[in-house]
């Protein structure tokens, strides 16, 4: 027969297979048993109580005979009726099943037996089993040849007695055909042999051409496609190496921050040893109802498929339980497994192949912005590769923010950047007070000296990469790249401003750590808070300002018990990261002294925010009032002689503007000195009446 498709020629298979075992099965009957053959028997092991001691028995017991094949001879069954003459019919029925198996790709069934290591019983088991799916007529066959009309079912007897070369251990617990692909349902007390054989019903679709997902699994499993496009050469260079040195049972463990390219890492390397492959989050794994239900589904779906499973653990830490339930998952399944963490973990009793998966080089990055917007220019892709840090799929969709339409005053270098900041936004919004800028160069008033160390800081960030990458001070760092600073002084003296003007000025996100939300009194807690919220300001320009940093980055104690061994851990682990990090982190104190010396050495700038003197002072009430504040007849040089410093003098002029609106005038000089009282009264500090008192040029004292 004929065959243009594969389908044309898997049914033609199948139809053979049926008509043989019908030929097989009506063979078995009193008229067609010619000759016998000794019936097959079973050695089983028993206990033997003598006299309160337990033995052993081995004892061979024969299959029971599973109906009378004539009142003639009773003795015979049909478990000793093979056939051994010639069956013209039955040969000619073999011989066409034997021509359908040839063919390339062959039959669903030659398949399945060479994907599973399958014996030529245990193909004939399996048919065995498929056809109650495939005939409506099995049933009532396997009642006949079984002498039992209850035993509409194929069982384990039967195989033995009609299929050739039978073998006891295709049905053991540990076997292949009861591990994936076949069930045997018996009730109590009801011996194995006789138990209902039961084919799965995605094996019986993949016997008719239908290869798909096991529905037990959909809802767990997401396809993941090769996407080279999005991989930089590092991360090609990972995949090949996973593809290159994986070998059964090896676990390989991709390690790093980067959780949306690691996917298409362990796809191009699944691409590269012939499989597809699905991903599974780890949640998936810690909510499955039945843990060793779902291994065992995996295992038969990666040979069925051809696939390898993505195994998303990268919000796991290893020392979480859920840690654990994913170990026992990677344990208990076959197959090319791949796992994403952040870090990685601890692991025995299974050969890993940690590879490190970064995002793109800064270079990479660069190159990535040239490509994918031309018209930005090399500068404005070095600049952009130097403050974001990004996967080459979210440069290339935040690159198409130029192909959209755009005001005339836009200009590309503004519309990346913008498009830039907002993409990576919210990873920190979740961790971080997002605080918006609005103070320049112009609003803060601070010594010369002072003013130059912001402008050296500022100049730091902006030509960075040129420094790191074209001039190579990166190759010959490993930690460092980034630029940290202290700003240290009394309460009031500008310190946030500062950092609202360094943002404001480099077009950074400005985030104020919340010390509240960070630091934990759990053990190990605080790490995982700082690793996210470092890990979620690598990926933007962000500028990390950590207010009261003293309470956070204090000097390291005495170990007296274990809260002090792991408070200084918590410390150790902050240097580590604040000089790892590639972004700028700013960090304000009132006390100096307080911060551990340790970490005073790892810092690029320390600037002192010194008490304002009288200039200062000055300074700072001359750009106090909004131009639109109406003002009369104000002193600026005796204000300047008050004690106050940057922010008593800004709420003294906003005392002093809400009482001029109220009283429908303009700020003078009795107005501004009344919300002096109030400020000085409400921080108690010390001053005179008659600092406070005020005589106008006229001569009247109001």
């Amino acid at each position: 027969m004929s065959a243009d498709t594969w389908e044309d020629r898997n049914n033609a298979y199948l139809s053979a297979a049926l008509a043989w075992l019908h030929l097989l099965l009506d063979r078995h009957t009193p008229a067609s048993a010619a000759t016998t053959v000794p019936a097959p028997a079973v050695t089983v092991e028993a206990p033997v109580n003598r006299q309160g001691r337990l033995f052993r028995r081995r004892t061979t017991v024969p299959l029971t005979p599973l109906r009378e094949l004539g009142a003639g001879d009773p003795d015979r069954g049909i478990a000793t009726a093979l056939v051994t003459t010639a069956d013209p019919d039955l040969d000619a029925a073999r011989q066409a099943m034997e021509e359908a198996e040839k063919g390339d790709p062959p039959p669903a069934m030659i398949r399945l037996g060479q994907l599973f290591g399958l014996s030529a019983f245990e193909r004939c088991l399996l048919l065995l089993c498929a056809a109650m799916e495939l005939d409506p007529t099995m049933s009532s066959r396997y009642a006949r040849a079984q002498g039992d009309g209850r035993l509409a079912y194929p069982t384990f007897a039967l195989a033995m007695t009609i299929l050739p070369d039978p073998a006891w251990d295709a049905i053991s617990p540990g076997g292949t055909l009861r591990r994936r692909l076949l069930r045997i349902d018996r009730a109590a007390g009801e011996p194995l042999v006789t138990g209902a054989l039961s084919i799965d019903e995605r094996i019986t679709n993949y016997l008719k051409g239908l290869n798909q997902i096991d529905d037990r699994l959909e809802p767990w499993l997401t396809p993941v496609l090769p996407r080279p496009a999005a991989l930089a050469p590092s991360q090609q260079a990972a995949a090949r190496t996973a593809a290159a040195r994986w070998a059964p049972p090896m676990l390989i463990e991709l390690n790093g921050v980067d959780a949306i390219t690691k996917p298409y890492v362990a796809a191009e390397a699944a691409r590269r040893t012939g499989l597809s492959l699905f991903r599974i989050a780890a949640a998936a794994i810690t909510g499955a109802p039945d843990l060793e239900t779902l291994a065992r589904l995996w295992a038969r779906e990666s040979v069925l498929l051809g696939a390898a499973l993505y195994v998303d653990a990268h919000e796991v830490d290893h020392t979480d339980p859920a840690a654990t339930t994913v170990a026992r998952f990677l344990d208990r399944t076959d197959g090319m497994l791949l796992l994403g963490v952040r870090d990685p973990w601890a692991r025995s009793g299974r050969d890993t192949l940690e590879l490190d998966v970064d995002r793109p080089s800064p270079t990479e990055q660069a190159e990535a912005w040239a490509a994918a917007a031309p018209a930005a220019g090399a500068d404005l892709a070095g600049r952009l590769a130097g403050q974001f840090d990004l996967d080459l799929r979210t440069i290339q969709q935040t690159a198409a923010v130029l192909s959209a339409p755009a005001g005339a005053a836009d200009e590309p270098a503004d519309r990346l950047w913008d498009a830039c900041l907002a993409i990576t936004r919210p990873a920190l919004d979740s961790l971080a007070q997002r605080m918006e800028p609005k103070a320049g160069w112009d609003d803060i008033v601070l010594p010369p000296a002072e003013t130059a160390l912001l402008h050296s800081i500022a100049d730091q960030v902006a030509v960075r990469t040129t420094v790191y990458q074209r001039w190579g001070f990166a190759a010959k760092m490993s930690r460092g790249l980034g630029i940290s600073a202290l700003f240290a002084g009394p309460s009031g003296t500008g310190k946030t401003m500062a950092a609202e003007v360094l943002a404001g000025a480099l077009r950074l996100g400005l985030y104020r750590i919340d010390l509240s939300a960070v630091v934990s009194k759990y053990i190990g807690e605080t790490e995982k808070n700082l690793r996210r919220l470092f890990d979620a300001a690598e990926s933007g320009a962000a500028l990390l300002f950590f207010d009261e940093a003293d309470a956070l980055f204090g000097k390291r104690s005495e170990v007296k018990d274990s809260h002090d061994r792991y408070a200084n851990i918590e410390i150790n682990y902050l240097l580590q990261r604040i000089e790892a990090y590639r972004g700028l982190a700013i960090l304000a104190t009132n006390m100096k002294s307080a911060l551990d010396p340790a970490f005073l050495r790892r810092l690029r700038f320390v600037v002192p925010f010194p008490f304002p003197g009288t200039d200062e002072r000055r300074a700072i009430w001359a750009g106090v009032f909004p131009p639109g504040v109406p003002l009369d007849g104000l002193d600026l040089d005796r204000l300047a002689k008050l004690p106050a410093n940057g922010a008593s003098i800004h709420n003294i002029a906003l005392g002093a503007a809400f009482a001029a609106a109220h009283a429908g005038d303009a700020v003078t000089m009795p107005r501004v000195l009344a919300a002096v009282r109030t400020e000085f009264t409400k921080l108690e500090l010390p001053i005179s009446e008659r600092e406070l008192a005020w005589t106008d040029p006229a001569g009247v004292t109001p």
